[in-house]
């Protein structure tokens, strides 16, 4: 049980994202962000499958054949991909969602590859789990642009209010409100 190492490693993946919502102007976003993780259902399981250098819950699903802090993570954090499927049908992400989800596969790839890590694995791992969950067609197309837009440009380019919402409204359609 390695519970301290598990605290400092999820509190340090919290504080990243925090960080980088902020940058794209989602504060309530990072400021809630991964609360759940300190759940005693997750925490516990965390704690108890930690390895440092991958999530803890694919260690326990590795392991045991499923993770219930894993089960009870997705359905409580709408960054998740996961939770935008009803009845195995994608649903299109909210922006302020996708744009916590992207700062969160950022952090991920920090907090777990520490120095080795570098602007081209969000987009390298994006691809490696294509596949595995259902993804609407439009977030799919956003997370790719954005996270080809990171291996290419860096994190200065992408992560600002700006960017993103240019970006989430061009892939994804979505018009400004009309005054009534």
């Amino acid at each position: 049980m390695h519970i301290i190492k598990h605290f400092i490693t999820i509190t340090s993946h919290k504080i990243k994202v925090m960080n980088m919502c902020f940058k794209c102007g989602l504060i309530w976003q990072g400021i809630t962000h991964d609360l759940s993780k300190y759940s005693p259902k997750e925490f516990w399981e965390g704690a108890k499958y930690y390895v440092g250098s991958y999530s803890p819950n694919s260690e326990c699903k590795k392991l045991t054949g499923k993770s219930e802090a894993w089960l009870h993570h997705k359905g409580r954090n709408p960054h998740h991909p996961e939770y935008w499927v009803d009845n195995n049908e994608p649903i299109m992400m909210p922006y302020k969602y996708v744009v916590e989800s992207i700062c969160d596969r950022i952090a991920a790839g920090k907090t777990y590859k520490k120095e080795e890590f570098n602007q081209t694995q969000p987009l390298k791992y994006w691809y490696a789990n294509l596949g595995f969950t259902p993804i609407h067609k439009q977030t799919s197309e956003f997370f790719e642009h954005v996270l080809t837009d990171l291996s290419i440009h860096g994190e200065k380019y992408i992560l600002n209010k700006k960017y993103m919402k240019t970006t989430y409204n061009k892939i994804c359609g979505v018009q400004k409100n009309k005054k009534r």
